[in-house]
C-alpha cells in the first residue's frame, strides 16, 4: 500500500544521493525565514518559541461555550478557536425553520451581540488571539467581536485573530456557503479593506484546505486547490484597488495534518515554497511577509475512528508531530472521541496535552526544519511540488478557481479520490486499525458528551426577548441602509457594523444581503 504517496506519486525503499541529482538547495532551500520559505517562515522558527496551541470549541450555549474557553486557557492553551454551529455558519438564526434540531450541536449558537458578549465574558480580548471557523457570514461575526471588544475597552487595532472567511472551498468541499461566488468575493474584498482600516494585526482570511482533505482531496490536491482559491482573493482584491502589500501579509492558511507523516512535512514545504514564487514573481510582491505562508493545521478528523476510540490518541499524536516538523504556525489536535460525539472535557485536555508533549519533552524544536536535506523528504517536496503545479495549471486553463468551481472540476477531483481511498479500505488494501485489522469482538463502554436538546428553545427564548426590548425602527433603518450598500458600491461593512450595534441578528442582516444578492445553487458532479 505504501509504494505510492498519498498523492499517487511512487514511494521508493531507499533513497539516496540520485534522488537530489537535481536539487539546488540555493534556489530550493535557501536559509530559514529567507526566500522561498521552505525551510520556515521565520529564521528560528520553535527554538525560542513555540507554535500557537488553539483547541477548536464550541457547543450548546454561549455560556457552555464560555466555560470550556476558560478550562482551556487554565489549561494552557495559547489561542482561542471558536465552532459556530450550522445555522450560524448558514446565516440563520435559532428560530428559523430551517434551524429546527441543529441549535448548539455542532458548535455554539450565535445571534447576536448578545450572545457574543456571553461567549466572551471575563476573556481578555486584547491579549488573546481568536480564531473564528465561519465563512460565508465571517464579517458578520468579526463585527460581533470588534463591538464587545470595544465594549471591553479594547480597541480594533489591539485585536489580533483570524476568521475563516473562505467561502470559496465552501462551494467545493463543504458546504455552508450562502451567496453566489461573486457577491461572495465582494464581501471578502469589502472585510479586507475594512480590516486594513481598522483592525490591521487581524488575519482577514483562513484559505483553507483542511475541508477539501476532509472531503477526500489527496495532499497534492489539498495545496493545489487551496492556492487556486488565494490566486482568487488576490485577484478580487487587486480589483477593488488595494496594493499587494496592503493586504498579503494578513493572508493565512488552514491545512490538514494526516498520519502519513513524511509526505505531510513535505507537503507543508511544499506549499510555502509554491506560494512564495507566486506572489513574487505573478504578483510583484515585495514585503516579505507577502511571500510567506502562515498556517494553521488540524489533525485529520477524518481519520479518528469510533472503533477502539483511544487508539486515536496515537493517530492524532502522529499528525500533531507532522505539522510541527513541517513548520506550522498553530495547531489544534483533535480529542480521541470527536468520532462518537462532540469531545468531553478530558479529551479536550489530553488532546491540549498532546502540543505540550511534543513542545516540552521531544527535541523536535531544539533546530529548524529538522528534514532539511533528507533524500526522502526533499525528493517527496519536490513530488508534491509538481503535482500540485500540474493542477493549479488545469484550474488556470478552465479560466481559474471560480470558473472552476462552476463546472464542479475541483469537486469531482476530490471526490474520484474519495472513492478510490473507500475502495482501497473496503478491499483491505488500505490498512485502518481496528476497523478492517486488529479489531476486537467487544468494545469497551464510553459515555459521549450530549448537548441538551432543551437549550434550543432556550435560546429561542433568548432572541424573542432581544427582539422585544430592542429599538426596532432603528433596526429596521439600520438593515435598509445595509441593503442600500448592497446594492451599490459602498463597503457593506460599515452599516452592517452599525445595525449589529443596535441588536440586529447574525440572520437578519444576512437575510438583508440574500434580498440582493441571492443564494447560491450547486453545480451537481454526477
Amino acid at each position: 500500500m505504501h509504494d505510492r504517496s498519498e498523492s499517487g506519486t511512487p514511494i521508493h525503499p531507499v533513497y539516496g544521493p540520485e534522488a537530489l541529482a537535481d536539487f539546488d538547495p540555493a534556489t530550493e532551500l535557501g536559509e530559514p525565514g529567507a526566500f522561498p520559505y521552505t525551510r520556515g517562515i521565520r529564521p528560528t522558527m520553535y527554538t525560542t518559541r513555540p507554535w500557537t496551541m488553539r483547541q477548536y470549541a464550541g457547543f450548546g450555549t454561549a455560556a457552555e461555550s464560555n466555560a470550556r474557553y476558560r478550562e482551556l486557557i487554565a489549561a494552557g492553551t495559547t489561542g482561542l478557536s471558536v465552532a459556530f454551529d450550522l445555522p450560524t455558519q448558514m446565516g440563520h438564526d435559532s428560530d428559523a425553520p430551517l434551524a429546527a434540531g441543529e441549535v448548539g450541536k455542532v458548535g455554539v449558537a450565535v445571534d447576536s451581540i448578545e450572545d457574543m458578549r456571553v461567549l466572551l465574558d471575563g476573556i481578555p480580548l486584547g491579549e488573546v488571539s481568536t480564531s473564528m471557523t465561519i465563512n460565508a457570514p465571517a464579517a458578520v461575526l468579526l463585527l460581533l467581536y470588534e463591538l464587545v471588544a470595544e465594549e471591553q475597552g479594547v480597541a480594533p487595532e489591539q485585536l489580533t485573530g483570524t476568521i475563516q472567511n473562505d467561502v470559496l472551498k465552501e462551494y467545493i468541499a463543504r458546504g455552508t456557503y450562502i451567496f453566489p461566488p461573486g457577491p461572495s468575493l465582494r464581501l471578502v474584498a469589502d472585510t479586507f479593506a475594512y480590516c486594513r482600516e481598522r483592525m490591521p494585526r487581524w488575519n482577514t482570511i483562513s484559505i483553507s484546505g483542511y475541508h477539501m482533505a476532509e472531503a477526500g482531496a489527496t495532499p497534492a490536491q489539498e495545496i493545489a486547490f487551496t492556492l487556486a482559491d488565494a490566486i482568487a482573493y488576490v485577484e478580487t482584491a487587486l480589483a477593488t484597488g488595494l496594493a499587494v502589500d496592503e493586504f498579503a501579509p494578513r493572508l493565512s492558511f488552514f491545512f490538514v495534518a494526516r498520519t502519513t507523516l513524511l509526505e505531510e512535512v513535505a507537503k507543508f514545504r511544499a506549499a510555502r515554497r509554491i506560494w512564495a514564487r507566486l506572489m513574487r514573481d505573478r504578483f510583484g510582491a515585495r514585503d516579505p511577509r507577502s511571500m510567506m505562508l502562515r498556517f494553521h493545521t488540524q489533525t485529520a478528523g477524518v481519520q479518528l475512528t469510533a472503533q477502539q476510540p483511544e487508539v486515536n490518541l496515537a493517530r492524532v499524536t502522529i499528525q500533531a508531530l507532522a505539522a510541527v516538523l513541517g513548520g506550522t504556525q498553530s495547531l489544534h489536535t483533535n480529542s480521541f472521541d470527536e468520532a462518537l460525539a462532540l469531545p468531553t472535557q478530558k479529551a479536550a485536555r489530553l488532546a491540549l496535552r498532546t502540543q505540550q508533549v511534543i513542545a516540552h519533552e521531544t527535541d523536535v524544536t531544539a533546530t529548524v526544519d529538522p528534514f532539511a536535506g533528507s533524500y526522502a523528504v526533499e525528493s517527496l517536496t519536490d513530488d508534491v511540488e509538481a503535482e500540485a503545479l500540474r493542477l493549479m495549471a488545469e484550474v488556470e486553463e478552465r479560466g481559474g478557481a471560480v470558473r472552476a468551481i462552476e463546472e464542479g472540476f475541483q469537486k469531482a477531483e476530490i471526490e474520484r479520490a474519495a472513492y478510490r481511498v473507500a475502495q482501497q479500505v473496503d478491499s483491505g488494501e488500505r490498512v485502518v486499525v481496528g476497523v478492517n485489522r486488529f479489531t476486537v469482538d467487544v468494545e469497551d463502554p464510553y459515555q459521549p458528551l450530549r448537548v441538551d436538546p432543551a437549550l434550543e428553545a432556550a435560546q429561542v427564548e433568548r432572541l424573542a426577548r432581544l427582539r422585544s426590548r430592542r429599538d426596532q425602527p432603528a433596526v429596521d433603518a439600520a438593515l435598509e441602509r445595509l441593503r442600500q450598500a448592497a446594492a451599490g458600491s459602498a463597503n457593506v461593512l460599515v452599516p452592517m457594523r452599525e445595525a449589529l450595534r443596535l441588536q440586529a441578528t447574525v440572520g437578519e442582516v444576512c437575510t438583508t444581503l440574500r434580498s440582493v444578492w441571492g443564494v447560491h445553487t450547486p453545480h451537481e458532479t454526477f
